[in-house]
């Protein structure tokens, strides 16, 4: 894993006034510097200082209303900053082709799921992500593309469903779906919002099971996971982001920012925490 990551760390090099004034993306995946969102007069997210290194593993947790979402839309480029500055894989929203920006990151999440059409093939629904639509018409792939959408369904648990049509799939089926579908242009980024979100506890267990072997590959490309409960950390994650109301509790290291006093602070409650065996769980007090 990388360097911790910090919110208030600063990641500058020195150096003459101009060098300074451009941030060292060396290493960094994410960098977010004084970012706010206003949407409607509220400012979804405010003052947001994070920094993302390669090959670290970030759960983003809180309730519902934090900014979770608003961030990973940042983090995914499809939304800009009212105010601050966001780096995605060294390059500055605003000054880069977010639709080229975006070929390089994969994600998975349920509004996206929903745009997929009910009669779309499942193999279709992950091969398609190499041309970036949902919805597979005249592209040509080829077999190696095929067969890379394929074990990414094994992988997941899902490879006998490869000939079903998506609309016919359960809920625990389609996220798996879409997390294959994330992976098939072998991103730099991986981005997973709630994807243990309406799965039964055997279904919640196995997913995580999985997400816990690619967070252990060297080769997984850095994730971010967004996620209500900390039930749902799969093991393996390296560092934490606490939001409540648009701004940022805590980050850093996993053990370090889920204290009992960083969850009652994102959740307005007196919560316990405790992590056994690699997974966390906590209670009101």
């Amino acid at each position: 894993m990388g360097a911790p990551g910090s919110s208030s760390e600063s990641l500058s090099t020195g150096g003459s006034t101009a060098e300074s004034d451009q941030p060292d993306l060396t290493d960094l995946v994410l960098r977010m510097d004084g970012v706010g969102v206003r949407r409607s007069g509220s400012m979804l997210l405010r003052e947001v200082n994070w920094a993302v290194e390669l090959d670290e593993r970030w759960v983003v947790l809180g309730p519902n209303g934090a900014g979770k979402t608003t961030l990973l839309r940042l983090a995914s480029a499809e939304l800009h900053p009212t105010v601050g500055v966001v780096h995605v894989l060294g390059e500055r929203l605003g000054r880069v082709n977010v639709f080229e920006l975006r070929t390089r990151v994969g994600i998975s999440s349920a509004g996206l799921g929903l745009r997929v059409p009910g009669d779309e093939v499942v193999r279709d629904v992950v091969v398609s992500a190499g041309y970036g639509v949902l919805g597979r018409w005249r592209e040509q792939y080829e077999n190696t593309d095929t067969d890379r959408a394929d074990d990414l369904l094994e992988a997941l648990g899902v490879r006998a469903l490869a000939g079903r049509r998506f609309g016919t799939l359960s809920e625990g089926e389609r996220k798996r779906v879409m997390i294959a579908r994330s992976l098939m242009t072998d991103p730099e980024l991986l981005l997973l919002d709630e994807p243990a979100a309406g799965l039964d506890l055997g279904g919640r267990e196995d997913l995580l099971d999985r997400l816990s072997t690619l967070a252990a590959d060297p080769n997984a490309p850095t994730s971010v996971l967004v996620t209500h409960h900390v039930e749902e950390i799969p093991r393996g994650y390296s560092h934490a982001l606490l939001l409540r109301e648009g701004g940022v509790v805590a980050a850093g290291l996993i053990d370090d920012v889920l204290s009992d006093e960083n969850l009652s602070a994102t959740f307005g409650l007196p919560l316990g925490v405790r992590r056994r065996r690699g997974r966390y769980s906590a209670w009101l007090r």
